[in-house]
């Protein structure tokens, strides 16, 4: 039987371990940054954080780094994601974050998979918070409410494209291959490139048959590269 595209979400993490998690895909907290984390993961398990454990500080930094690195994220898998959570909260913020960046049509489905009434990011004072700042303008008519003074926005909070190119090898290789599954299993085959179809298709999310595909691939340039010889010098 063909491997298909696994679409859930791992087990929750632990905060100590989704903090070197954000760290690995460029937020710069105060943590060892982890290897390679899998990106749509790290940011669906940091959108819980924030929306249902009240965690301003890693919802503050999610926000801007989607606002960076928003073309080079997987929108199908995300969309995926957030669509299959139970939390209201949750589908709400992901909804939001899309019609935020709904120049990017690839977030579209994701823009229109919420349904249900705004939802405030603070449990309590949001419309105190308001009146005296106003709405935060990048959700305002969004799926959800918060005030412009909340959620903080220092884009030097993040890694740029480029420096995050050099820490995360899967970001690498979707810029320059495109945000694709495809793109993490050659990233995932440079680090091992003994991983079998099936394992490279489970480790990467992605189908059995995109796996063979790709390690083909990645073995025939292989290959082809060993088998290379120098040009003679002139002389």
């Amino acid at each position: 039987m063909p491997f298909r595209r696994t679409a859930a979400l791992p087990p929750l993490i632990a905060s100590d371990v989704l903090t070197s998690q954000l760290v690995g895909i460029g937020m710069n907290f105060a943590a060892s940054p982890a290897h390679d984390p899998n990106i749509e993961d790290s940011i669906l398990f940091a959108s819980i954080e924030g929306m249902e454990k009240q965690d301003l500080r890693v919802l503050a930094m999610l926000v801007t780094w989607f606002g960076i690195h928003a073309p080079w994220v997987n929108a199908d898998r995300l969309t995926t994601l957030a669509r299959a959570q139970s939390s209201a909260r949750v589908r709400a913020f992901w909804c939001a974050l899309a019609r935020w960046q709904r120049k990017d049509r690839r977030f579209v489905r994701l823009s229109r998979s919420y349904k249900g009434p705004r939802q405030d990011v603070l449990e309590v004072g949001t419309e105190f918070q308001l009146q005296r700042h106003g709405e935060d303008p990048r959700f305002t008519g969004s799926a959800i409410r918060i005030a412009a003074n909340i959620l903080r926005d220092r884009p030097a909070d993040v890694l740029s494209p480029s420096l995050l190119a050099r820490r995360h090898n899967a970001y690498h290789f979707r810029i320059m291959m495109g945000p694709s599954y495809r793109a993490d299993m050659w990233a995932a085959l440079e680090s091992d490139a003994t991983l079998s179809a099936a394992t490279l298709a489970r480790e990467t999310y992605g189908s059995f048959a995109s796996a063979w595909h790709v390690r083909h691939d990645f073995l025939l340039l292989r290959g082809a590269s060993s088998r290379r010889t120098p040009p003679e010098p002139k002389k």
